[in-house]
């Protein structure tokens, strides 16, 4: 539902003149070609001040097969070039409700369960202050992104604490898993380039599919 109004504000005998209108819409739901891995689309209400939105309800997430519970929130900012991953943890895998609160990236969740039956495969989306989106990547799945914009603040939701001596990661450029990244030159740090390959990783060092009761 859109609504326009017109008003006239008077503010230190200076009349100002507001249009303002609002986006009522449902919060959308939209299945990835991996069955676990969601795309939000949370309702967005506007006006020429601004936007306000619901970045997270525990019984709408949960409906929407994002379990939680979440237990710690992180930033990060980047510049354009800048690729983050693709990360893991192992003894304490983490799901991420993942965001961009300023500029563009492209994100990006594999599957590296074993014995899952999508396993080495990928999902993406673009993330975006504009369309507002949010990705859930379930535990056991590898998340990396690639800025598009010439800065980035991404913001992320865990369901289980950062641990140092449990990270893991696959590298970015994996031929066998093939992810179809944006043209242009990355900017890596010296230790998500020195990722190894998903088929060079011990069966142990990589978490285990668990089918859904």
């Amino acid at each position: 539902m859109v609504g326009i109004f017109s008003t006239c504000l008077t503010a230190r005998n200076q009349t100002i003149a507001i249009n303002l209108y609002w986006v009522d819409t449902t919060m959308k739901i939209i299945r990835t070609n991996l069955p676990d891995v969601v795309v939000v689309e949370p309702d967005v209400f506007a006006d020429v001040r601004g936007k306000f939105m619901e970045t997270f309800r525990v019984n709408r997430y949960q409906e929407a097969g994002i379990p939680g519970p979440f237990v710690q929130d992180n930033f990060s900012q980047s510049q354009r070039g800048v690729l983050r991953g693709l990360h893991y943890q192992l003894r304490s895998p983490q799901g991420k409700l993942v965001q961009v609160l300023r500029g563009e990236v492209f994100d990006v969740a594999v599957d590296i369960r074993r014995g899952s039956p999508t396993f080495r495969q990928w999902a993406a989306t673009i993330l975006s202050e504009e369309n507002n989106r949010q990705m859930y990547v379930p535990p056991g799945f590898a998340h990396g992104f690639l800025v598009l914009s010439e800065t980035a603040d991404f913001v992320y939701k865990c369901t289980d604490y950062y641990d140092r001596e449990d990270e893991y990661g696959v590298l970015w450029s994996d031929t066998l898993i093939g992810i179809h990244w944006p043209c242009g030159n990355q900017l890596l740090s010296a230790k998500d380039g020195a990722l190894p390959q998903l088929a060079a990783i011990p069966d142990e060092k990589l978490p285990v599919y668990q089918a859904s009761p």
